[in-house]
C-alpha cells in the first residue's frame, strides 16, 4: 500500500515508483499528476518534433534557467534530463 503524500500527489503509486527508480521529487510528482501519464512516464509529444517555442515554453513550466540562450538540442536534452 502505498504511502498518502497528500492532495497535491494524485497517484501515490507511481510516485512511489518513480522516486525509488531515482527521480527526483519535483519529477516524479510532475509525472505523477499529469493527466496523461502512464507507467511508463506519459504521452507527450516527441520532442524532436516540437518547435522551439514550444520547447521554450515546457522548460519555463518545469523551470529550467537559462533556457532562451540554448538552442533547440539543448532545449531538449535539458528537458529530458530535467
Amino acid at each position: 500500500m502505498p504511502n498518502d503524500h497528500g492532495k497535491q500527489i494524485k497517484d501515490d503509486a507511481q510516485y512511489e515508483a518513480l522516486r525509488h527508480k531515482g527521480m527526483s521529487k519535483e519529477k516524479s510528482a510532475r509525472i505523477a499528476n499529469s493527466p496523461k501519464a502512464s507507467k511508463k512516464g506519459g504521452q507527450a509529444s516527441d520532442l524532436d518534433s516540437r518547435t522551439k517555442s514550444e520547447l521554450l515554453a515546457e522548460a519555463k513550466k518545469i523551470g529550467i534557467t537559462g533556457r532562451y540562450a540554448m538552442k533547440k538540442k539543448e532545449l531538449i536534452e535539458a528537458i529530458r534530463n530535467h
